[in-house]
């Protein structure tokens, strides 16, 4: 009697489809109502946004978009009235509260530091990551193991259980305060993802490529540009993401190490207060515009963030 091993590959029923689609309903619902809620008070008054019980449906206003922009002061009827008439909504918005506004906030010199440090800090820990990647993948480097192992080992950590030492290093070398210091920083805590991610990516690429391109005659850093990255484009995507997702969002180290000159957004839309307390329009619309960039660039790498993801997943 011969024995004879089917495998076959059970369709899901159409109740379990129902269900997992309703989880995932479910969970997109929870996770983009916060998101949904920021926005929306981002077009609220001040009082409408504090009001209890919550207000869903409201009288759209832009006043927190003005209120980010701008600073304001209180001056008296009689001053207000002298000036003549609005010369903008904002202009007008603020009049109404017996205010004038007096120039412009420190939102946007905020925002564009984030730009550069989170770029800047994404591009070099890629590029790094990169380079490093490549040599663990494609040379035998002594105590290969033991090095990735200690590259891994610099994320056990948490940020505060570091941040004095840094604080008072970066106070000696002058770097406190600089973009220039907070993409060193961001660079070396994201190059150690950078190198793993990128490493697992290239070693699913087929040395062969490589060697028949020398055989062709080109130097092994021609073969590197040639064939080697443009291959690990989804990859170097993948990473990109990630890596800028952190030093965007990143809060402990932004707080500590910057207060003027280099703060970046994240430590500074907590801080914008209104009159009489906390201005939740203001700091809702901020929130809101420092969304914007790290979705534009999920949205266009998202074809390969997807093919990165599952990257190697089947093999020949």
């Amino acid at each position: 009697m011969s024995l004879t091993t089917a495998h076959s590959v059970v369709a899901p029923s159409a109740n379990s489809k129902r269900i997992a689609g309703a989880i995932i309903i479910a969970y997109a619902l929870i996770s983009i109502v916060p998101l949904l809620w920021i926005f929306a008070t981002s077009f609220k008054t001040p009082p409408d946004s504090i009001a209890y019980p919550p207000k869903i449906v409201f009288q759209p206003s832009i006043e927190g978009y003005c209120n980010l922009f701008t600073t304001r002061t209180r001056q008296t009827p009689e001053y207000i009235n002298s000036l003549g008439p609005a010369t903008g909504f904002c202009d007008e918005t603020v009049r109404k509260r017996n205010m004038v506004i007096a120039g412009p906030s420190n939102f946007l010199p905020r925002f564009l530091n984030s730009l550069i440090i989170a770029f800047g800090s994404t591009f070099c820990a890629v590029f790094l990551g990169t380079l490093s990647a490549y040599g663990f993948s494609r040379f035998k480097v002594p105590l290969a193991d033991d090095l990735l192992f200690f590259i891994l080992s610099t994320r056990f950590m948490p940020p505060i259980a570091v941040a004095i030492p840094i604080y008072l290093m970066y106070r000696e070398l002058g770097l406190s305060d600089t973009a220039l210091g907070m993409i060193l920083l961001y660079t070396a805590v994201n190059v150690s993802l950078a190198v793993w991610l990128l490493k697992g990516f290239i070693d699913e690429i087929p040395r062969e490529y490589e060697e028949a391109a020398m055989i062709d005659g080109y130097t092994r850093l021609q073969a590197f540009w040639r064939t080697v990255l443009p291959q690990a484009t989804t990859g170097i995507a993948a990473t990109a993401i990630f890596c800028l997702i952190f030093a965007w969002n990143e809060y402990a180290f932004a707080a500590l190490l910057t207060s003027g000159t280099a703060q970046t957004a994240p430590p500074f839309i907590p801080t914008i207060i209104g009159e009489g307390g906390q201005d939740w329009p203001a700091v809702a619309a901020g929130t809101t515009i420092f969304l914007v960039p790290i979705l534009v660039f999920t949205i266009l790498l998202r074809k390969q963030l997807l093919r990165g993801i599952t990257f190697g997943a089947v093999r020949k």
